[in-house]
């Protein structure tokens, strides 16, 4: 009767039913892979509540997916079709979330097919590799500690234009205006500049100089912001 109510109702003899104890093993395998998976990716890395709950679900979606579809192919193209029309309501992720996506669906879609054991080594040897990128920085630009955004604020009768060059050229190795506007009814000049700084050790010393300059107004340096919507 149990193993009954499990049974599709458009199943014909001759097709092979999935049997309660190997569907529970395939979610709970799968379900152990995402948050193995998830755990890999958050380690060392920022990351919102949101996505770690997908990322540790999403192998056992796919998988029931995989399970249900079971060598139909009418209904792989309906669930192809339906998964198309998905979209996220969100900002575009990095591509290492868009990597990591791919590596949970991967890893339930192996499980589905019933390869437990290779979804397993699968996510155990992708897991490593991720963490072990993760550990090392790979990748990572080394500089971009000394990489800057500097904003100055300057009266209006001061020539920004050569007024700084000898100071950039003494602590930076490159500099780039990135705007100029005015403040306080045309008063003041506020820039903007992407800078490197050749030594992160003098940058008490590169400010002080610049008050100098400006006649002590305000000054601000923070680290630049990487665009986490490009590849």
């Amino acid at each position: 009767m149990l193993s009954n109510i499990f049974t599709g109702i458009f199943d014909t003899t001759g097709e092979t039913v999935i049997a309660v104890p190997q569907f529970i093993l395939c979610i709970g395998v799968s379900l152990m892979i995402g948050a193995f998976i998830t755990w890999v990716y958050t380690y060392k890395s920022r990351y919102t509540a949101s996505f770690a709950i997908t990322l540790a679900m999403l192998p056992a979606v796919v998988c029931i997916v995989i399970m249900m579809v079971n060598g139909n192919v009418g209904a792989g193209v309906a669930v192809a079709g339906t998964f198309s029309l998905v979209r996220f309501r969100s900002v575009p992720g990095t591509a290492k979330e868009i990597g990591t996506i791919f590596l949970a669906m991967a890893a339930g879609l192996i499980a589905g097919m019933g390869y437990l054991g290779f979804a397993v080594l699968f996510s155990l040897i992708m897991g490593l590799v991720m963490l072990m990128l993760n550990i090392t920085g790979f990748g990572t630009h080394k500089k971009a500690t000394n990489d800057k955004t500097l904003k100055i604020t300057i009266p209006e009768d001061l020539n920004y234009g050569e007024v700084f060059d000898d100071l950039f050229e003494q602590y930076l190795t490159r500099c780039e205006v990135i705007a100029v506007k005015t403040s306080n009814m045309g008063s003041l000049y506020k820039l903007t500049y992407h800078i490197t700084l050749k030594d992160q050790k003098q940058e008490k010393k590169f400010i002080d100089e610049l008050r100098c300059r400006n006649g002590n107004l305000e000054i601000s340096i923070m680290q630049q912001e990487v665009n986490v919507n490009e590849l």
